[in-house]
């Protein structure tokens, strides 16, 4: 006898990348940043670890809020924190879209909406790309409460222009979700997308640029009347008081985090030459990640040659998607021990 809701059993649930046990993988499947955040994260959070633990953390981040509209040209009332983004991805969900309700993405994407559409028992459309630098013509499905656009894309690292998408957010009904968890490894971003649509929701993360991926901190740009809606329904507590304190210290030393990216955006570019000298097609990618088409051998076979030397990339084993592996840019050195292993299993 199951006690679950059917929507719920029947269910697979999100797939997170492999976590292994130990540090002697070379951890390239999960996208996270391989540099650390910046010193004055780490100095935060010893100050941070006091007395004031027992105490609740402020329920609506002002601080952050606060830093943040001055870095991003905003006011605080079009921002909101969530822990991680996928905290704020829940938030939409619970807040637009009532059971029996229609959801779309293009496809392929990242795959939590699809299971945030079941956890709501909603409806879940999903449009194929033809081009990947293009929405599908028919993403603006009639009746959609929320659309979800991930740009840079996930897995395939590429990106829709600010001219399509804003055309897009103008001709339809419903929220448009715009989620640029790796905004920050490209050359151009859509938050003025925020002031020129009411029905816009674009999201941040640190846990990609920041480096702060074991902190769970998101942020939501939107109208404030949106952001007061989402409020309603976030839940009491949601961001501890050691990640707001980080957050709040990495928004500080924001210098130190360009220096990062620029980093990964090197290193991106010379795996990006190294990948097709050994005649593997790599789409052009505007985060730190790359999405890598295989033949010969196959994706999976080189995803586990991989993986026998202690390299993890990711493999999705869905249709349409079990061609490719998706590689994380990691440091200078990993990327060569990579390269080399490749160079073997390709040879």
């Amino acid at each position: 006898m199951s006690y679950f809701r059917p929507n719920i059993d029947a269910m697979e649930g999100y797939t997170p990348g492999e976590q292994p046990k130990g540090d002697d993988f070379i951890k390239l499947n999960t996208n996270e940043n391989p540099y650390p955040p910046s010193m004055k994260v780490y100095d935060a959070i010893r100050e941070e670890v006091n007395t004031n633990l027992r105490k609740y953390p402020d329920p609506v981040c002002q601080a952050v809020r606060d830093k943040a509209a001055v870095i991003y040209g905003l006011t605080a009332d079009q921002i909101i924190v969530g822990n991680g983004s996928d905290d704020l991805l829940t938030m939409i969900c619970r807040a637009f879209v009532s059971e029996g309700e229609l959801i779309v993405q293009p496809y392929p994407t990242y795959s939590l909406y699809e299971a945030l559409a079941q956890i709501q028992n909603a409806k879940m459309k999903s449009i194929p790309f033809t081009e990947f630098n293009h929405l599908p013509e028919d993403l603006a499905v009639p009746g959609a409460k929320v659309t979800f656009v991930a740009n840079p894309n996930s897995p395939t690292g590429t990106v829709v222009s600010f001219e399509e998408l804003s055309e897009f957010a103008g001709r339809i009904k419903g929220i448009l979700v715009v989620d640029e968890a790796y905004v920050d490894f490209g050359e151009r971003n859509s938050l003025p997308l925020v002031q020129e649509h009411d029905n816009v929701i674009i999201l941040r993360t640190f846990s990609k640029s920041f480096s702060m991926a074991g902190l769970r901190v998101g942020l939501g740009f939107a109208h404030p009347g949106l952001i007061h809606g989402l409020m309603k329904v976030k839940d009491s507590y949601n961001v501890s008081r050691i990640s707001q304190a980080a957050a709040l210290a990495a928004l500080e030393d924001t210098e130190y985090t360009e220096a990062m990216i620029g980093r990964v955006r090197s290193t991106r570019g010379r795996l990006v030459v190294a990948l097709q000298v050994l005649g593997l097609h790599v789409y052009s990618s505007h985060s730190n990640f790359l999405w890598v088409r295989c033949s010969q051998p196959s994706a999976k076979s080189i995803y586990e040659e991989l993986k026998l030397r202690k390299i993890l990339v990711r493999f999705f084993n869905h249709p349409g998607l079990d061609d490719c592996i998706r590689i994380t840019v990691g440091t200078d050195d990993q990327t060569d021990t990579l390269i080399d292993a490749l160079k073997d299993l390709m040879g």
